[in-house]
C-alpha cells in the first residue's frame, strides 16, 4: 500500500503543527476564515437533503445518512486546500507540542485564532450566501433548518453534547490523519470521506459545524434559540 506508516504520519503532524505555529497570525486568521465558508457548503447540501419531510418522519434514519453522504465534500475541500481546520488544529498543535515544537502560548494562539477565523468565516457564508442569498427560502428549507437545529441544541442535555463532539472530532481527526499518510488525491478523499460520513450519520456534534446550523436557525426565526 503506498502510504506512509502511522509513525510516519505521527511525525508529519508534528511538522504540520510546527509550521502553523510559526505562521503570521494574519494569515492564519484568514486562513482560518476561509474555512467557515468551505465547511458551509457541506452543511448547506446537508440542510438541503434533510429537507424531506416523509422521510423525516417515516425513515429518518435513512435521511440521516443520506444527507451525510453529501456533508464531507466541505472537509474535503479544506484539506485539500490547505485552509486551517480548528478541530484539525486542536491534532497538529497537540502532536506538535507532546513533541515539544511548539510551547504552549503557541498551541492556545493557534486554537484562539483559527477558532474566530472559522466563526467568522461560517458567519458570513451563512449570512450572506445562503441567507441573504435566498437559498433556503422555501418553507420546506425553513422548517428543516429550525428542526435540526433544535435536535441539535435544545433535545440533548449539555452533557451529551460534549459526549457527542469528543465522538464527531474523534472521526474527524482521524479521517485528517489517514489523509495525511495518502500519497495521492483520490486516496486523501476517501480517507477523509468515510469517517466524516460516519459522525454525521450519527448525529454526532461538530462545533464548527454548529456555527453555521444554529445560527441558521436564528437567522430564520427559531422561536426558542436567539
Amino acid at each position: 500500500m503506498d502510504a506512509f506508516t502511522p509513525q510516519q504520519t505521527t511525525e508529519l503532524l508534528s511538522r504540520i503543527g510546527c509550521k502553523k505555529a510559526h505562521m503570521r497570525l494574519d494569515k492564519l486568521f484568514i486562513n482560518s476564515c476561509m474555512t467557515g465558508p468551505l465547511l458551509g457548503f457541506g452543511c448547506a447540501v446537508m440542510t438541503s437533503t434533510q429537507a424531506a419531510e416523509w422521510y423525516q418522519g417515516n425513515a429518518p434514519g435513512l435521511i440521516r445518512t443520506i444527507s451525510a453522504t453529501f456533508f464531507p465534500v466541505g472537509l474535503v475541500m479544506i484539506v485539500l486546500s490547505g485552509s486551517d481546520l480548528f478541530t484539525s488544529n486542536i491534532m497538529f498543535m497537540s502532536v506538535a507540542f507532546l513533541n515539544r515544537r511548539v510551547t504552549i502560548v503557541d498551541l492556545l494562539k493557534n486554537w484562539v485564532i483559527s477558532f474566530l477565523g472559522n466563526l467568522a468565516g461560517m458567519l458570513f457564508f451563512m449570512a450572506i450566501v445562503t441567507g441573504y442569498g435566498g437559498v433556503f427560502d422555501m418553507a420546506a428549507y425553513r422548517t428543516a433548518t429550525i428542526n435540526f437545529a433544535t435536535e441539535k441544541m435544545l433535545t440533548p442535555q449539555w452533557h451529551q453534547i460534549m459526549l457527542r463532539a469528543i465522538g464527531a472530532n474523534w472521526l474527524v481527526c482521524f479521517g485528517v490523519f489517514v489523509s495525511i499518510s495518502s500519497r495521492e488525491i483520490v486516496s486523501k478523499i476517501a480517507a477523509i470521506w468515510f469517517p466524516t460520513l460516519t459522525f454525521v450519520a450519527l448525529g454526532l456534534d461538530h462545533v464548527i459545524a454548529n456555527m453555521y446550523f444554529i445560527p441558521s436557525a436564528i437567522f430564520y426565526g427559531h422561536p426558542d434559540i436567539g
